[in-house]
């Protein structure tokens, strides 16, 4: 006898329609999911309501998912990495920035700074006159007129 799905894709009981509530056939697209849902941190009760079953069938059906709550997190960015890894490899160029950034983050995780510094902002350059006023404003303190204009201002006190 073939297989029945209904609209969402799940396999429809042998008993659908009849006495009784249907029991809920476990699929890979459901472990899959309660597994990427484990990995955002959503507690038991939400991905129950999410599949559409209680507690205890969550608990009988995908305890295989559920005992590995913990490691979920890791083994969704380990896959998330891998296929960037793969698609950067094949010549992908928004892949190959896409892991770049992931490396970065991974690092800063680690080490808890960027590997390449971040560059200090530019200094606006200044025009000629902007440039005059400013030489004119720090003397040059190689001469005497320079160090006495440094002393007047405050800028070079005498030892």
């Amino acid at each position: 006898m073939a297989q029945v799905f209904d609209l969402f894709g799940d396999p429809v009981p042998d008993n659908w329609g009849g006495r009784g509530r249907p029991q809920h056939i476990p699929t890979q697209d459901n472990r899959n999911k309660v597994s990427m849902l484990l990995a955002f941190g959503w507690a038991n009760e939400r991905i129950a309501a999410a599949l559409a079953i209680t507690l205890p069938t969550l608990r009988k059906h995908y305890f295989s998912q559920l005992k590995f709550r913990a490691e979920q997190r890791d083994r969704m960015d380990a896959a998330l990495s891998l296929r960037l890894w793969q698609e950067a490899m094949a010549g992908n160029v928004a892949a190959m920035k896409e892991f770049r950034a992931l490396v970065e983050k991974n690092d800063l995780m680690l080490y808890g700074q960027p590997l390449v510094p971040t560059p200090k902002p530019k200094q606006p350059k200044l025009g000629k006159k902007e440039a005059a006023i400013a030489a004119a404003q720090t003397p040059d303190t190689g001469t005497t007129l320079g160090e006495l204009m440094a002393l007047r201002q405050g800028t070079n006190r005498p030892n």
